[in-house]
């Protein structure tokens, strides 16, 4: 059965096979309470480890409710929990952790973890968030996006900030989903090239225009996220280098008016993005965090072998 590791790794018709899922579980859900049972109840038998190294809030929740709802049995484990937090390897916790769970989702720092957690689990592994990438959250901002929009080949989504994990995850999506990626950054922030590598190659057109009033002129969606990753020092000297970069309704004023915006979250506000706009009538930010439930209940399933 195969790991959700990258966007990269899993095929375009894999991908769409997801989210064709996705949206339709979601539409049978609808008018349902939370602790309903999903038709068929697919994971009824199952249990799934989530392993979370990083603080988490939407990843976290998402996947616990998606487990129940579709009938699993869900252990939430915190690295403080674990002998990893005191010195077991990852090949050993992928080894045992095999023996008694079907399916593990972790969400680490370094993207050897993962890597090294699939390599030597006899069960699937699915990417939470690493320093490197965010696959499930890509996941579901391209099925929020086309549930606004339509479908998302041919657009333009323009990140706005620094390079980080969600943009080079937005950078694999582009090449898998046929869509154009503008990068709108100071230099020495730009995004992993190895990510820019993969959708070059596959088509896509990438753009780099250190302008923020010009690189949003037609873009379809602006994406930004917090300018200082959750593991790293608040550095003084980058915040002044992004300040330029904030997403505000001054920025937004410049791109059509049925721009859609999204973030990640969690959002420093008044920082990488203002409240205005969080809050605003082209912020998708609800429907997107939403969203990571009904994309992630189905990318366990494939993993599963279960669509």
């Amino acid at each position: 059965m195969p790991d959700f590791l990258e966007l990269c790794e899993v095929s375009a018709k894999d991908l769409r096979l997801i989210l064709e899922d996705a949206r339709k579980v979601k539409t049978e859900r609808n008018g349902k309470t939370r602790g309903v049972l999903d038709a068929g109840a697919p994971l009824t038998d199952y249990v799934v480890a989530l392993i979370f190294e990083k603080h988490s809030t939407r990843t976290r929740l998402s996947f616990d409710v998606g487990v129940r709802q579709m009938g699993g049995q869900s252990i939430v484990l915190a690295s403080t929990e674990l002998h990893r937090s005191r010195g077991e390897t990852v090949k050993d916790t992928a080894l045992m952790l095999s023996r008694y769970v079907d399916l593990i989702m972790i969400r680490t720092f370094a993207d050897k973890v993962i890597r090294e957690m699939a390599e030597h689990a006899s069960v699937p592994v699915i990417n939470g968030l690493t320093d490197y990438s965010h696959p499930c959250q890509i996941m579901a901002d391209v099925m929020t996006f086309e549930e606004k929009a339509g479908p998302i080949e041919g657009k333009t989504v323009v990140w706005v900030g620094t390079g980080n994990n969600v943009c080079n995850s937005f950078l694999h999506a582009a090449g898998q989903f046929g869509f154009n990626f503008v990068f709108c950054g100071p230099e020495g922030f730009d995004p992993d090239q190895r990510a820019v590598s993969f959708a070059t190659s596959m088509g896509s057109e990438f753009i780099i225009d250190r302008n923020p009033f010009t690189c949003v002129k037609d873009a379809d969606m602006i994406v930004t996220d917090a300018w200082i990753s959750m593991h790293e020092e608040a550095g003084g000297d980058s915040r002044q280098k992004l300040h330029a970069y904030q997403v505000n309704q001054k920025l937004l004023s410049f791109a059509r008016p049925d721009v859609i915006f999204m973030h990640c979250l969690p959002a420093h506000r008044e920082e990488e993005v203002t409240s205005e706009v969080l809050d605003g009538p082209n912020s998708a930010i609800l429907d997107e965090a939403e969203n990571r439930l009904h994309v992630q209940k189905s990318i366990m399933k494939w993993c599963l072998g279960l669509i």
